[in-house]
C-alpha cells in the first residue's frame, strides 16, 4: 500500500524553499569567516599588498624617499643619525639610515614591495608547474612517471644554498645577455627562476601521490569510457579533486619563500643598492646594531609579521579544506 504526499501535507512555506547545494569554495569561505585569527591575518596581507603595491603613492604623500640622501639627519662625524632612536622625527617617522639618512620607512616600504614581488611571483611559478608536472606524472605513469620522477630526485638531490650561491653571477650575467635589464631586474628574475626550480618538485610529489588515488575513481573512469581526451580528463576531472592540497602548498610556500629571499639578500645576492629588500635592511643593519637597534628591529619586525601571518592564513585554509573537520 503506498502512501501518496500531497502539498497540503508539507510544512506551510516548504514548496516555497530552495535546497541548494554548496561548492567547495563557499564552504571553505563559511568555515574562514568564523575563525576570527583567519580573518585578521588576512585584512593585515590585504593591507600589506595594498602598502606594498602603492609605496610610490604613500612615500610620495609623506614627503620621504628611499633614494635621497639626507645629510642634515645624520652627524657630521661617524655619519650616525641625529637624535635619539635612529634619528626617529616627524620627517623621519622610523628614522633614518646609518651613513646616509637615507628614510628607513620609504625603504621599508619599497624593500616590502620587492620581497612580495619575488615571493607571490615564484609561487605561482612553483603552484603552476608543480601541480602540472604532478598531474601529468600520476595519471601517465610507465616512463613519463619515471622521467618526471628520476628529475625530480635529480633537483631535490642538489645543494639548493651552494647552487644559488655559486651560479648568481653566471646565470645573472646570461639573463642579461638574453635581453633582461642589467642590474636589479635580472637579479629579481633570478632569485624567481631558482626559487620556483627548486620549489616545484615538493608540490608535485604530492600532487603525484593523490593523482594515483584519484584515478582509480569511478568519474574518471566514466570520462575515460565516454573517449574524453588526455587534457579533458586531467584539467577537468582530476585537477578540481585536488585543490584542496594544492592550496595549502601554496599558502605555506609564500611565505617560506619570503624567509628565503630575505637570506639570500642577507648573503649578498639580492638586489644592489639603492634598492633594496627586508634582507638587505637586514644586512646592513648588523655593522650598526650596538649603536642603532632599531634599524635592525624594524624590518625584522615587519618580516615576523609578515612570515607568521602567512603562516596562519595557511593553517587556517588547511583547517577549512580538512573533510575530517566536523564543521559545515
Amino acid at each position: 500500500m503506498s502512501t501518496i504526499v500531497t502539498s497540503s501535507a508539507l510544512p506551510a512555506g516548504a514548496d516555497d524553499e530552495e535546497i541548494t547545494g554548496r561548492s567547495l569554495r563557499q564552504i571553505v569561505w563559511s568555515r574562514l569567516r568564523r575563525d576570527k585569527t583567519a580573518m585578521v591575518c588576512l585584512v593585515i596581507l590585504i593591507l600589506l599588498y595594498l602598502v606594498a603595491i602603492f609605496a610610490p603613492v604613500i612615500t610620495s604623500l609623506l614627503g620621504v624617499d628611499p633614494y635621497s640622501f639626507d645629510g642634515d639627519s645624520i652627524s657630521d662625524s661617524g655619519g650616525g643619525p641625529v637624535g635619539p632612536w635612529g634619528g626617529i622625527s616627524s620627517e623621519h617617522p622610523l628614522g633614518v639610515e646609518w651613513g646616509t639618512g637615507r628614510d628607513i620607512l620609504a625603504q621599508l616600504l619599497y624593500g616590502l614591495r620587492i620581497s612580495l614581488l619575488i615571493a607571490t611571483t615564484a609561487t605561482i611559478l612553483t603552484t603552476f608547474i608543480g601541480t602540472t608536472l604532478g598531474i601529468i606524472s600520476g595519471y601517465a605513469g610507465g616512463k613519463t612517471d619515471a622521467i618526471i620522477g628520476r628529475t625530480m630526485d635529480l633537483i631535490l638531490a642538489f645543494p639548493f644554498l651552494l647552487i644559488i650561491l655559486a651560479l648568481s653571477g653566471v646565470l645573472t650575467q646570461r639573463l642579461t645577455q638574453l635581453g633582461v635589464p642589467d642590474g636589479n631586474p635580472s637579479r629579481i628574475l633570478y632569485l624567481i627562476i631558482v626559487l620556483s626550480f627548486f620549489g616545484w618538485p615538493y608540490l608535485a610529489r604530492i600532487v603525484r601521490g593523490q593523482v594515483l588515488s584519484v584515478r582509480e575513481r569511478e568519474f574518471v573512469e566514466a570520462a575515460v569510457a565516454m573517449g574524453a581526451g588526455r587534457p579533458r580528463i586531467l584539467f577537468k576531472e582530476i585537477l578540481p579533486n585536488l585543490w584542496a592540497p594544492i592550496l595549502v602548498y601554496a599558502t605555506l610556500t609564500l611565505p617560506t619563500y619570503v624567509g628565503t629571499e630575505a637570506a639570500l639578500s642577507f648573503l649578498g645576492i639580492g638586489v644592489l643598492p639603492p634598492d633594496t629588500s627586508f634582507g638587505g635592511m637586514l644586512g646592513n643593519s648588523v655593522s650598526y646594531f650596538s649603536v642603532v637597534p632599531s634599524y635592525l628591529f624594524i624590518p625584522g619586525t615587519v618580516l615576523v609579521i609578515l612570515v607568521v601571518t602567512f603562516n596562519l592564513v595557511g593553517d587556517a585554509v588547511r583547517d577549512a579544506l580538512d573533510p575530517r573537520a566536523g564543521r559545515v
